[in-house]
């Protein structure tokens, strides 16, 4: 690992800190890009215009005429917590501007599939549905598409995932990613998709008169707390507008204002609702919801997020919990075979793994492999893909892969370039750069193996393959204090806007393993005592080394104290 300080252009740094900005939270942001206070306006008035978005004008027609003639809509989503929470954001919004037959339906990742298939169409259609919405998938769903207009439905395709070289043939299509979409947020999530979708709706709507009444028209901003959510769960890069969308719901979520669903995942989660933070959607309500698509039925996600009743959200909640205790479980046993199978292909002599990692086990569950090859990517830094047999009727020969990658190397453009060059190979592939799934027969595993690390012997270098990270570099003594750690976490952190991570050679004074596998730290910090921990490392630290490091607080006999989290370390030179 190789321990990097990222660039601070002191131009912007001053400019924030004399716009008021606090000192630390200037440096940190101009080394992010942010060049001036106007950058962190996170008001409603500063996000991009849905007219901006190619298709949206026209979805609000189709949607507001679908409305005045009282049409059935059906919402198609996605199993993971993007598509629950933009099925959610669809349904209530809908509602909120007039819609009264909404339904929805969502795949089971084991019988069904991903997107949006032929069959679903079929079910769709059976329900009497007029109008189908796809709501974070539908971009690659050609069949299902075609499906649905033989059938004589209107289909909208809401998404944001990479298109391929043919578009579906929708009557409506809206998504940033499409060619000749202008939309400057090209990371917005299927969520967010959905929400300017809604946006859009609301003004045609209103340009026809429907909100001429005392009541005026509907307050959309109440869906914030789930648009942040999905946001921040699909770990899409946050971009300006991306960090606006998150912001206002977290500024909700604070003051109370949330469906009562959210309010019990925090409880279930033990999370503090009113200090709401993008880790709490990262790594304690996202995985809950997951969990339901990985192992069970994502309605009972989208069913959490949809009711405006405590008992029942409790209730809900509590099972997403006994659900994601058992993906915890099935997952750390899938991890640890996992690793040790990455390990055998370690280079005996140099100990490194090769260029990619390619694993398959028969007794793997096809919920957890995403999972699993994110801590395989995480540990060993490659682009790596876990495989497990699918467990869908008839479907028995064919292996479910889910892949990871690194900085550099391009998850989607790989298996489009293996696609070519071994037609056949790939049953069906779809990404982004940096997570991507393909379907494969199983006797064709070995082929794409190889057919991976001649790619990655193609694109990747010794440069690439150097886990780098990159930090904030020294922390400042007099900001060593837990209200400036609050400070911190009170912001908007996730992907591409990273949350801070400082570094410097520190003093290990002592050093003891807890729980068998993690570090327990004493260090001097700039001659200071300060305490440290690093989770899942066991191996000693030499007296003098340079740490990587985040802050957080804790509580010893009622004082609040400030302790490093260690992200890496790097012996001094």
């Amino acid at each position: 690992m190789k321990i990097e300080v990222r660039d601070i252009p002191p131009r912007a740094a001053w400019a924030l800190e004399q716009a008021g900005v606090h000192p630390l939270l200037a440096r940190l942001f101009a080394a992010r890009g942010v060049a001036s206070a106007d950058d962190l306006d996170a008001s409603l008035a500063r996000l991009l215009a849905p007219a901006e978005l190619l298709g949206a004008r026209e979805a609000a027609t189709l949607l507001a005429d679908a409305i005045s003639a009282q049409q059935r809509l059906c919402i198609v989503a996605d199993y993971d917590c993007d598509g629950a929470t933009a099925c959610a954001v669809g349904i209530r919004g809908l509602k909120l501007l007039g819609a009264a037959h909404v339904d929805y339906l969502v795949p089971d990742r084991v019988v069904d599939g991903y997107g949006l298939t032929a069959p679903i169409a079929e079910r769709v259609a059976a329900r009497q549905a007029d109008v189908l919405i796809t709501v974070d998938n539908g971009i690659a769903s050609m069949e299902g598409v075609a499906a649905a207009r033989a059938a004589g439905l209107k289909v909208l395709v809401t998404d944001h995932h990479l298109p391929g070289a043919e578009l579906p043939d929708a009557n409506v299509i809206v998504n940033p990613n499409q060619p000749g979409c202008s939309f400057e947020s090209k990371s917005i999530a299927g969520v967010g998709v959905m929400f300017y979708v809604l946006m859009a709706l609301r003004a045609e709507l209103r340009a026809r008169g429907a909100f001429n009444g005392p009541a005026g028209q509907p307050k959309l901003d109440t869906l914030l707390p789930l648009v942040a959510l999905g946001t921040v769960a699909d770990v899409v890069r946050l971009d300006a507008n991306n960090r606006r969308l998150v912001a206002q719901g977290l500024r909700r979520i604070r003051a109370g204002q949330m469906p009562a669903g959210l309010s019990a995942l925090f409880a279930v989660a033990g999370r503090d609702s009113s200090k709401a933070t993008t880790f709490d959607f990262g790594f304690a309500l996202g995985p809950r919801i997951n969990a339901a698509g990985r192992l069970a039925d994502m309605t009972l996600g989208i069913e959490l997020l949809l009711t405006d009743d405590a008992a029942r959200a409790a209730e809900l909640a509590a099972t997403l919990d006994g659900i994601n205790r058992e993906r915890r479980e099935i997952e750390g046993g899938m991890r640890e075979q996992a690793m040790q199978m990455a390990e055998s292909l370690l280079d005996p002599d140099e100990k490194t793994p090769p260029t990619a990692l390619c694993v398959f086990d028969p007794e793997f569950h096809e919920g957890v492999v995403g999972i699993v090859a994110s801590r395989l990517k995480d540990k060993l830094h490659r682009p790596t893909f876990v495989f497990a047999a699918s467990s869908a009727p008839g479907k028995e020969h064919e292996l479910k892969g889910s892949g990871r990658s690194i900085p550099g190397f391009h998850l989607r453009d790989a298996l489009d370039l293996i696609a070519k060059r071994h037609p056949g190979v790939l049953l069906k592939f779809g990404g982004h750069a940096m997570a991507a799934g393909c379907t494969v027969a199983e006797e064709h595993f070995d082929i794409f193996d190889q057919a991976l690390q001649q790619v990655a012997a193609e694109w990747l270098d010794a440069a690439t393959l150097m886990r780098r990270l990159a930090t904030d570099g020294p922390l400042a003594p007099e900001y060593r204090r837990a209200d400036v750690v609050e400070t911190l976490h009170r912001e908007v952190w996730g992907q591409g806007f990273a949350p801070p991570v400082f570094s410097e050679e520190v003093e290990v004074i002592s050093q003891r393993l807890v729980g068998e596998k993690h570090l327990a730290l004493k260090l001097r910090h700039q001659g200071q005592p300060v305490d440290g921990i690093w989770f899942s490392h066991s191996d000693p630290l030499p007296a003098r080394v340079l740490l990587a490091f985040r802050l957080e607080t804790d509580e010893w006999q009622g004082v609040r104290r400030v302790r490093f989290l260690v992200e890496g370390a790097q012996v001094s030179s």
